[in-house]
């Protein structure tokens, strides 16, 4: 197949997106696919240019905004890549957050008449969105913890929610512009850190416990993983910084609390009505009851990522698991021409 990958972009989650591609890409080559690399905020990429930027890696934080702004102005019109890539027979979206993850892409190949994998746009910005998420969770019967919208008081929280709580963007991901607030006093800083990164916040009851993690593939759950992070929060640099967490799959879960997991994670799934891939987060608290945190739809692709850890745990190799999502793509548009 002739295939073109899609990474970088201007989302914070930019340096993420590149280190999936730098895994994505080679896979598919040495599966003796012909592959083009398209950094959406570049353009396509050949030689060196893609050597250099593939093997960048992932710092300790998010790229910063005046970065991130700059790049927005150069980015090349989509519109112009779709058309270097008209003869592809699938884009693999390695994007992560922003535009790459919203929908926003995925409309712009659904006009094209591209096929992609992940989810179409309608389920990728409904995932994105964590309260709309959230509210189909509940209507799905799918635990998840209480929330509020701001504009809300420390007094309204101190009446609802309680402390502490989880006070972050509503569309963003890897836990960017994240806090876990404990009193009033540190509501207002926390509530001006999530906005800096989207208009929209979410204030959230923190449920103590275990993280776990589940990826649910062509409809089915993959084995139930547990993050353990030395921190309460499975922030930006445990993920991705070498020695941040330890990552266990499967988790050690009695068979019951697994598959109870399993089958709160393909309900999500299907009630985001999310495609051949996703990865689904909860926590797992003192009492044993699981709380569904959000859902992923382009989660992480790196050979140490959540995702094709949990595919290794089933037996599928990562080489497999990029085939399969391609494949899965495919009919996906065929399906719905």
């Amino acid at each position: 197949m002739k295939i073109a990958v899609l990474f970088g972009g201007t989302s914070e989650e930019r340096d993420v997106s590149i280190a999936s591609a730098a895994q994505i890409i080679p896979a598919l080559r040495a599966l003796g696919h012909e592959v083009l690399a398209v950094d959406t905020a570049t353009g396509r990429l050949a030689g060196p240019a893609e050597q250099r930027l593939l093997t960048s890696g992932v710092g300790p934080q998010p790229p910063s905004g005046s970065a991130l702004a700059g790049m927005k102005r150069g980015a090349p019109a989509l519109a112009a890549e779709t058309a270097d890539m008209r003869d592809v027979d699938v884009v693999f979206l390695a994007l992560h957050g922003g535009a790459g993850e919203d929908g926003r892409i995925q409309a712009v190949l659904d006009l094209a008449g591209l096929p992609y994998t992940g989810s179409n746009h309608i389920a990728s910005a409904t995932a994105m969105d964590k309260d709309l998420s959230k509210r189909l969770f509940r209507a799905a019967g799918v635990p998840t913890a209480d929330w509020r919208m701001a504009p809300v008081s420390a007094e309204e929280i101190s009446g609802s929610l309680g402390w502490p709580v989880v006070v972050k963007p509503n569309k963003q991901g890897s836990t960017v512009g994240l806090s876990v607030v404990r009193s009033p006093d540190a509501f207002p800083a926390a509530l001006a850190l999530a906005r800096r990164y989207d208009d929209e916040v979410m204030v959230e009851r923190f449920i103590p416990g275990r993280e776990l993690t589940v990826g649910v593939l062509e409809g089915r759950a993959l084995p139930v993983g547990e993050i353990i992070t030395p921190g309460e929060v499975f922030d930006y640099q445990a993920k991705y910084q070498s020695g941040g967490a330890r990552e266990i799959f499967p988790a050690d879960l009695p068979e019951d609390v697994a598959a109870r997991v399993q089958e709160l994670a393909v309900r999500a799934h299907a009630a985001l009505k999310l495609g051949a891939y996703s990865r689904i987060d909860f926590r797992l608290d003192p009492q044993g009851a699981a709380w569904c945190l959000e859902a992923n739809s382009l989660p992480g692709m790196t050979a140490a990522s959540l995702l094709p850890q949990a595919a290794r745990a089933a037996g599928i190799g990562f080489s497999e698991l990029v085939e399969r999502i391609c494949k899965a793509g495919l009919r996906g548009s065929k399906a719905n021409q």
